[in-house]
């Protein structure tokens, strides 16, 4: 719990780092690699509970050896919390993707947004535009999660919850 002033108290935001998240680490050409690096520094300091899934963790395993053990070695280095795969998370993704917010071909990003739902986080990173950080995704999957009784879950790029150091 952080302690702001004398009166108020809040709680650590939860997020879920997806994917893209994990690759902008190390890519040093991309516009979004700084706040993306920045992210890390700000959850090793505290500033945010962190987590991700199976479903990234499979999808990291794909990466050539050497961006792959990288990939992974931050999930241990910065003590992000691996979600197991979930039946409810499955059913969830399969609504955002008959829904028409998720082409079916890539329905793991559906799946994505829905682990980060049904375990009660409060926001997803992500650089995926296509299919994540996307007005329609963002206003859709928002809908869906309502329709069935589960909170709203924000979707950000790093660059947009990060600390400004300017």
């Amino acid at each position: 719990m952080i302690i702001v002033g004398r009166w108020y108290t809040l709680r650590i935001p939860k997020i879920y780092l997806e994917t893209t998240i994990f690759n902008y680490y190390f890519d040093e050409e991309r516009d979004a690699h700084s706040a993306t690096v920045k992210l890390f520094e700000e959850i090793k300091q505290g500033k945010y509970e962190a987590y991700t899934s199976d479903y990234v963790t499979k999808e990291l395993e794909k990466a050539t050896e050497d961006k792959r053990t990288k990939m992974l070695n931050l999930v241990i280095e910065y003590n992000i919390i691996v979600l197991e795969f979930n039946r409810e998370a499955e059913r969830l993704g399969d609504i955002y993707v008959s829904e028409g917010i998720i082409p079916v071909k890539y329905r793991t990003d559906g799946v994505h947004i829905a682990t980060a739902t049904v375990n009660d986080l409060d926001m997803i990173l992500s650089l995926n535009f296509k299919h994540i950080v996307k007005k329609k995704t963002i206003e859709m999957t928002e809908l869906v999660n309502i329709k069935e009784n589960y909170k709203k879950v924000s979707i950000y790029a790093p660059m947009e919850v990060v600390e400004d150091d300017e």
